[in-house]
């Protein structure tokens, strides 16, 4: 008997003992966010139009790195409170959403690009807002991103001997982001991509601007033996060598088009007459000149009034 009562005694302080355990790991566990974790329950109308829940909940989706749930709250505060006082903020921290989402530049552009539009966008609607210089550093920084892009997508056109491809990027690189890191070696790829399509005369121009405008890049040296390859027979770019071409005896005065000697249309039968002046001044105007300018002949009544135009040209 005193046997079961102790059997009995012991099970009931075990019991006791466990429950009591239980409680206290129960009563010590630590909440998840706290009262934060409000915002993300229900859907009331003040969870889905009050400005600060709406704001809140888009900082905790950022601080968790998600961008996209970020994206969409941001986008939803901006539509309702387009004038609140932070309406700025929301759109800064909507152009950092998508910034944070470009990881790589050889990937998809998209983020880059629709950060670069938050942006803009701040500095369009919110001048003179605290984040306005903040705001132009990251248009540079997607710029940057977009140049860099641009060079690794010719750069790997470059090395499958896709020549057209590469150069269509490198063109579009100086094009649009002349001013990135990446112009300079864009600019050297790209003559070589037209040395490999034959038009060693656009080279030859491209390696002459590289030299130019970019002297110490890290391709100098390779594009000067590029260069001296290309320029055996002396020749120089045709745009330069136009440039800088000395005028001719008896040009006319510089800014106005090159004389072209009148030659006088005889009636039918007759061959035209082309009297020692005329024969005499054109062999003093440029070759250069007399190619790239139209000719009129004077117009008579057994020739009505015509345009003469180089090959290609539109008159």
């Amino acid at each position: 008997m005193k046997v079961l009562l102790l059997i009995v005694v012991a099970a009931v302080s075990l019991s006791v003992g466990c429950s009591s355990t239980k409680k206290q790991s129960t009563a010590t566990a630590k909440p998840v966010s706290g009262t934060d974790e409000q915002i993300f329950i229900g859907d009331t109308v003040e969870k889905n139009y009050d400005p600060n829940v709406i704001i809140k909940r888009a900082e905790a989706f950022f601080e968790k790195e998600d961008y996209p749930e970020a994206i969409i709250e941001y986008q939803h505060f901006l539509e309702l409170h387009r004038v609140h006082v932070l309406a700025s903020y929301a759109q800064f921290k909507l152009g950092e959403s998508h910034y944070k989402m470009a990881k790589t530049v050889d990937r998809d552009l998209e983020p880059i690009r629709k950060a670069e539009e938050a942006f803009e966008k701040l500095l369009k609607e919110f001048p003179g807002s605290r984040y306005e210089q903040e705001a132009a550093e990251r248009i540079r920084g997607c710029h940057a991103l977009m140049a860099q892009h641009y060079l690794l997508v010719g750069q790997f056109y470059y090395r499958r001997e896709s020549y057209l491809a590469a150069a269509y990027r490198f063109e579009s690189l100086l094009k649009h982001y002349p001013e990135m890191d990446a112009a300079p070696e864009a600019l050297y790829y790209l003559a070589r991509a037209y040395n490999e399509l034959g038009a060693n005369d656009w080279a030859l121009e491209k390696l002459t601007l590289l030299a130019e405008k970019y002297p110490d890049n890290k391709n100098a040296e390779e594009s000067r033996k590029l260069f001296a390859k290309l320029n055996v027979n002396g020749t120089r770019p045709a745009a330069t060598m136009l440039a800088k071409a000395p005028s001719a005896p008896g040009n006319t005065a510089p800014g106005s088009s090159p004389r072209v000697p009148a030659i006088d249309i005889q009636p039918a039968g007759r061959p035209p007459v082309v009297s020692a002046a005329s024969v005499s001044a054109a062999a003093l105007v440029p070759l250069n000149a007399v190619t790239t300018q139209a000719v009129s002949l004077a117009p008579t009544s057994l020739m009505p009034e015509m345009t003469l135009c180089r090959l290609g040209a539109w008159c």
